[in-house]
């Protein structure tokens, strides 16, 4: 996927231990409207200390697209907290072949990005 669309999912190293805790990024989802996946499965003991807001970041100023789309699991509660907390606004449900269910879908616009 890197060398298709300069893109992927990062893993993510702590520098001070080299600790795994996770991993990180963006795939593709709707390369005609510039619409790339956001993902962020860390472990729950590294949440709360900004790599979500990096991969953010990163995508709308160094990639330059115009939105990301996320979607989780209907159980996961935590992952609904966070979407919204990053600025993300629930747009659909989608099915997900690999769980069998419809996910709640999550979108993060340019302009809401760039006004928060």
């Amino acid at each position: 996927m890197y060398l298709q669309n300069n893109i992927q999912y990062w893993p993510v190293f702590l520098l001070q231990t080299n600790e795994y805790v996770g991993c990180c990024g963006v795939r593709p989802y709707n390369t005609q409207d510039k619409i790339l996946e956001f993902g962020i499965p860390l472990k729950p003991l590294y949440w709360g200390q900004g790599i979500a807001q990096a991969v953010i970041d990163y995508s709308f100023n160094n990639i330059r697209i115009n939105s990301l789309f996320a979607g989780h699991n209907p159980k996961n509660k935590d992952s609904a907290r966070l979407l919204k907390k990053l600025g993300f606004k629930y747009t659909h449900e989608e099915f997900y072949k690999p769980t069998g269910l419809q996910h709640p879908s999550y979108l993060l616009t340019k302009e809401d990005y760039s006004s928060s």
